[in-house]
């Protein structure tokens, strides 16, 4: 029944220590042998997704920067590509900067920050990729004259739930703006979502809704989760994740991933 699986990578698919566990890379290799196609759904960076594509050996678009960017893991190949329009990245950062929080923006599939901070040190340590500080980004932005693939923000959960409150009404449908974590804010293109990428990839499989999962557990997920024909959140998903899935699964922890490949795919009681 089932044809097309995605799953998140952070809190999802990911231990703690950010790995992925023996149960999980096992279902996972059942499932492509059973003709699912498998895919990650992230908003991780391309770059940083990769190495998690290779090691589970998936030959599918991936799903990076929350859908901006769907890139094949073997052929290169862009599927689609919505950055943010270089003027609303601007603007942004201009407000922004006015609070004092971090600020990543992301030309390329490459990280730039103002100057290197604790949170631009947590973020690498999460995403593994080095970032490259080059000072005050509007005016970076101005000579790069390039519309960013995602600009995110690091704060506290509080700060960033109001900041997210007063500039929703400004950019009204002309930005996607989510958390990914509790203290990670994210402004992307307005069909810069992983619902909406998901059916792209879908799509270009000739795919419906009804043949394909996606598995996730915070805000940036909703829309694949409540696009796909099967949504599942993991048990450590945000409350609002799991009330609109269609099932909950085990936590990241207890291999939730594998849970539904074997339910779902395999067809384990």
């Amino acid at each position: 029944m089932y044809r097309l699986l995605a799953v998140d990578l952070d809190d999802t698919l990911l231990d703690k220590d950010l790995r992925i566990s023996e149960d999980n890379r096992r279902a996972l290799a059942l499932a492509r042998r059973a003709g699912v196609v498998v895919t990650l759904a992230t908003g991780r960076m391309y770059r940083a997704t990769l190495p998690f594509a290779r090691e589970l050996e998936i030959d599918a678009p991936l799903i990076t920067y929350q859908g901006a960017l769907v890139k094949h893991a073997v052929t290169r190949e862009v599927v689609v590509h919505r950055p943010v329009p270089l003027a609303c990245a601007m603007d942004i950062i201009a407000r922004v900067q006015s609070r004092g929080y971090h600020i990543n923006i992301y030309l390329d599939d490459h990280l730039y920050v103002e100057r290197h901070t604790d949170e631009s040190r947590l973020y690498q340590s999460i995403s593994g990729v080095q970032a490259r500080a080059v000072g005050p980004l509007v005016p970076f932005l101005k000579e790069a004259r390039q519309d960013p693939t995602k600009v995110l923000v690091i704060a506290r959960e509080e700060k960033l739930d109001e900041l997210a409150t007063e500039l929703r009404p400004l950019y009204g449908d002309n930005l996607h703006i989510t958390k990914s974590k509790p203290y990670f804010l994210e402004f992307s293109h307005p069909q810069a979502t992983k619902g909406h990428a998901l059916a792209a990839v879908a799509a270009a499989y000739g795919f419906k809704p009804g043949e394909v999962i996606a598995v996730g557990d915070s805000y940036n997920d909703l829309e694949m989760i409540e696009w796909a024909g099967l949504g599942v959140a993991v048990a450590n998903a945000r409350p609002q994740v799991k009330a609109r899935a269609d099932y909950v699964t085990a936590s990241n922890e207890d291999g939730g991933v594998a849970r539904v490949v074997e339910k779902f795919i395999l067809g384990y009681a």
